[in-house]
């Protein structure tokens, strides 16, 4: 069952038009949370993040979108898929009504909510090979709508299919500057000595919601410094660890680039540190 604008319906029906917007344009925004036995993890910062893209895009938010009630539209959607006691992923996607060519004849919106099951209430780490590549056939713009977190992903689709035809578990982004800015999925952190780095926004990174957890939490470790600042293709191989973060999987440890095999030391003491965040929620 999906939730279309509070309407429960199956994901057979046909409830999105030839016309949509967010298929003809990329006229659409949306959120993916981890949702853990009806909890909506940083469901705040989410939330508020919604608000502020709607807003830049100039969507008219529709007086009834408070926390309260898109919560409880989660919840409800979950409870009719019967996974009200399981961890679930869950995406709302907004898109401007239909009508009109690049200029829209409303601003007014539209949602859906569909929902896939997790596998552990907990983010976990494992082992696995996870190897990256640069993706270097096009670039991420640096500027603020390369920030939100838009249906118009052609780029990292692309380099999705790139990794897939060499046999990579991930790449890596750059921006017109040729300075790395993410992965395909998530934000990327980079561990050098006692050092956490990570791109700023300015550079045209996605600004994610663990991103910002994840940077409030090595603000306050004694044991690793905090520096939001470009990071070079250079500065990858140098590296003791990378690893990618989104609010899905929470850190996956790249282990390979390249030459290069890095360690996971970092990136399993901050799990341990993101996890209890989660719970206090």
């Amino acid at each position: 069952m999906v939730n279309f604008n509070g309407n429960l319906i199956t994901s057979e029906d046909n409830f999105l038009s030839h016309n949509n917007r967010g298929f003809k344009y990329g006229d659409a925004l949306f959120e993916t949370i981890r949702i853990v036995n009806g909890k909506l993890l940083f469901w705040e910062d989410h939330y508020f993040r919604l608000m502020s893209s709607m807003r830049i895009l100039r969507m008219e938010i529709p007086m009834e979108f408070t926390m309260e009630f898109l919560e409880e539209e989660f919840l409800k959607t979950i409870e009719a898929n019967d996974f009200l006691n399981k961890t679930v992923r869950a995406r709302l996607t907004i898109y401007r009504n239909d009508g009109g060519k690049y200029a829209p004849e409303t601003n007014e919106c539209s949602y859906v909510i569909d929902i896939e099951e997790l596998e552990t209430p907990f983010y976990t780490i494992d082992d696995t090979l996870y190897e990256v590549e640069l993706f270097k056939d096009f670039y991420v713009n640096a500027d603020m709508l390369s920030n939100l977190k838009t249906t118009n992903k052609i780029l990292h689709t692309v380099a999705s299919v790139y990794a897939q035809e060499n046999n990579y578990q991930n790449c890596l982004l750059l921006n017109g500057t040729k300075q790395v800015i993410e992965a395909i999925n998530g934000n990327i952190f980079l561990v050098t000595g006692n050092t956490i780095k990570t791109p700023p926004l300015k550079d045209g990174c996605l600004d994610g919601i663990l991103r910002k957890k994840l940077m409030e939490i090595i603000t306050k470790w004694e044991d690793y410094e905090l520096q939001e600042a470009s990071i070079s293709p250079f500065e990858l191989q140098k590296a003791d660890e990378l690893f990618i973060t989104n609010a899905v999987i929470g850190i996956k440890p790249i282990t390979k680039y390249r030459k290069k095999e890095f360690d996971t030391k970092a990136s399993r003491s901050l799990l341990g540190r993101l996890n209890a965040l989660a719970r206090l929620n």
